[in-house]
């Protein structure tokens, strides 16, 4: 399995290249060359495996021979062992034929955990085999940092960094980095929004020569290959358990960074039967105005209840694009280069490529709650905004109720109390384990919103 960049330079990297790197060296993300394909035979075989089995049947193909199986299973035996439902994916059923994929079992209670647990793992073996050092740099809209806190912090050999946009994400979210300890553990609050701390993260990728001799920067965002890969695996899991692949499924995916749905248009392309996917957004819609509309337009960000979504340049939608465009990379270059001046549109043929592969909505903030009130007075459930998003938006695309449609339950609603409150429903209690979360001291730093004070604090608090 070789990985190429979407921007088209440098040369075909392994599996461990592009862990390790993150961003290709032409500002491109690196996407495999050519993808593994499963007959329906196969996925069919898998009904019944419990999660880490068939996660490891999906992942395998992407690592090769660079990480060896056993340690490979080791890794994601790990990363799941310690989530706190068996199932570590269990469906939920809000009405006949619709379902939610509660995806907030693990440590951090967001669905990052099912990627970065893994990654944290995976960094840890190769950096160890290798007997090499690293500084993991990543940005964060409330819920990445805290689960690659979590995934990666135990490691001797890494340096983590995280950005989050100050006061702009919620009082849950930000203890949950903020209450880390460890000498490697470093929390910048940046003055702005996630696309100023995302363009920061991806500024200091593209030159390194601030960082010391034999260190280099990894990337915890979806930027890196391997979140991606290992997010593809629930897709196949949720199909599996209800009836596919001798149906077909759809979903609903609330998303900003683009990352999670797109891990899902590679589960179509894989061989997974998908009617539909929905991408679910809130106001900050660019991905909804093109899918509807075909029109590109990078507009002011705005704070919402659903502030994991709070994010107008989706990084992950750069690999989407890349096949539209039939893998040109100097198409997609140019592309990109006009993407945050000018209001761009594709041609007929591509925009219809485009919704032939994704139905879209946008949800503003009292649709969002009144969908969280609507959902716990139908069957109880609680939903967290984002998933409210996705729910909403799930039944306005839906075009055949016969197709089960199963939204992506992206978080625990305990991390959003203010959008819980505003629906008129009190705000469940913090799980056992962050029980004491609200008493915890915190340790942050505010920095002002530039290139230079982050690769400043950066090469100035990196162990020896």
């Amino acid at each position: 399995m070789k990985y190429i960049s979407t921007r088209g330079g440098g040369e075909p990297q392994d599996f461990e290249q592009v862990l390790l790197t993150g961003l290709a060296p032409d500002g491109g993300l690196y996407v495999p060359a050519s993808l593994p394909s499963f007959s329906r035979d196969e996925i069919a075989g898998w009904s019944g495996l419990p999660y880490n089995e068939l996660a490891l049947q999906v992942i395998r193909p992407f690592v090769a021979d660079t990480i060896a199986e056993a340690d490979l299973r080791r890794c994601v035996d790990e990363s799941y062992a310690g989530f706190s439902h068996r199932a570590v994916a269990p469906l939920t059923m809000l009405d006949s034929n619709e379902w939610t994929l509660e995806l907030f079992h693990g440590p951090t209670l967001a669905f990052k955990d099912f990627a970065l647990q893994v990654l944290g793992r995976l960094l840890d073996h190769v950096l160890t085999r290798n007997d090499q050092r690293v500084a993991i740099l990543g940005a964060t809209s409330g819920d990445t940092g805290s689960a690659a806190l979590e995934g990666c912090r135990h490691s001797e050999r890494v340096d983590i960094f995280i950005l989050h946009p100050h006061q702009r994400i919620s009082e849950v979210q930000r203890r949950q980095m903020t209450t880390v300890e460890g000498d490697n553990v470093h929390n910048l609050a940046i003055r702005g929004n996630f696309d100023d701390c995302q363009k920061i993260v991806k500024t200091a990728f593209s030159n390194q020569d601030f960082l010391p001799a034999g260190r280099q920067l990894v990337a915890v965002n979806s930027i890196n290959w391997a979140r991606i890969m290992v997010q593809i695996a629930y897709y196949f899991y949720a199909a599996v358990n209800l009836g596919g692949p001798h149906r077909p499924l759809s979903f609903s995916v609330p998303t900003g960074n683009f990352g999670d749905i797109y891990a899902g248009y590679l589960a179509r392309q894989m061989g997974l039967p998908v009617d539909q996917l929905v991408v679910a957004t809130n106001r900050n819609d660019i991905l909804h105005r093109f899918i509807s509309g075909n029109s590109y337009q990078v507009t002011d960000l705005a704070p919402t209840y659903s502030p994991s979504m709070d994010i107008m340049v989706s990084s992950n939608f750069e690999r989407f694009l890349y096949d539209l465009f039939d893998r040109d990379p100097a198409r997609l270059r140019d592309f990109m280069a006009r993407s945050n001046s000018e209001s761009l549109q594709v041609d007929e043929a591509h925009w219809q490529r485009v919704r032939e592969n994704f139905s879209s909505y946008a949800v503003s903030d009292e649709q969002t709650c009144a969908m969280i009130r609507q959902v716990y007075d139908e069957s109880g459930v609680l939903l967290d905004p984002h998933t409210a998003v996705g729910v909403k938006a799930a039944r306005e695309c839906r075009s055949d109720p016969q197709v089960p449609m199963v939204t992506l339950a992206t978080a625990h609603p305990v991390k959003f109390a203010d959008a819980i409150k505003a629906a008129g429903i009190p705000t469940p209690p913090l799980p056992a384990h962050l029980s004491d979360l609200m008493e915890r001291p915190e340790r942050c730093t505010v920095l002002d919103n530039s290139v230079s004070a982050v690769t400043g604090y950066l090469s100035s608090h990196l162990r020896a």
